[in-house]
């Protein structure tokens, strides 16, 4: 699969587990593919991005990314739906924060196997979601017709799979069909 992936999405990737580095996380999560999308000033994804005026709100986005990872990675709609049983999410974060500090649930990935994207990805093994997030750009990729994976196809995989990044992007007016409607006049054919 990585022999598909273009220079662009190679770069985006790589950037990622530079996102973790300076994060000081153990792990390389969704969220810091977005984060190195938001950032790639070159590539389609991030093109389409700024075409949505996502790119200019990049603050607010992290600080929906950290907001949801304070919670322990729980979306919005995990919380409201945590709330309609009586669950006070903010409640339960601020109880185990009083005891354990701040930042508590935000809880680290267990380290894995190391994916081929460069020297510094061997320290920062991707978790789960992420492994799952590059394999579904394939699929996109290959829906699509195309014989190699871009960094919009990366931007699909992020806006489609459901999640704290999938959430972020939407609140931000970045959804699936937004995207896919700002990156037909580029391709010249439907994505999905």
């Amino acid at each position: 699969m990585f022999e598909r992936f273009t220079k662009d999405a190679r770069r985006v990737v790589q950037a990622a587990v530079g996102q973790a580095e300076r994060a000081g996380d153990s792990t390389v999560r969704e969220d810091h593919l977005l984060l190195a999308l938001l950032d790639d000033g070159g590539a389609r994804g991030t093109a389409a991005l700024t075409a949505l005026g996502v790119t200019g709100r990049r603050a607010s986005i992290e600080r929906a990314l950290a907001d949801a990872q304070r919670r322990g990675g729980l979306s919005l709609s995990d919380t409201e739906a945590l709330a309609g049983l009586g669950i006070d999410v903010a409640e339960v974060v601020q109880r185990v924060e009083e005891v354990h500090g701040e930042g508590a649930l935000a809880g680290c990935g267990k380290p894995g196997r190391p994916w081929p994207f460069g020297v510094g990805s061997a320290h920062r093994p991707f978790t789960p979601g992420s492994k799952q997030l590059l394999a579904r750009t394939l699929r996109i990729a290959v829906g699509r017709g195309d014989k190699t994976i871009d960094s919009e196809h990366l931007l699909l995989a992020l806006a489609g799979q459901p999640g704290v990044v999938s959430d972020v992007l939407a609140e931000h007016g970045a959804t699936t069909a937004e995207i896919t409607r700002v990156l037909a006049p580029v391709s010249g054919k439907a994505t999905g």
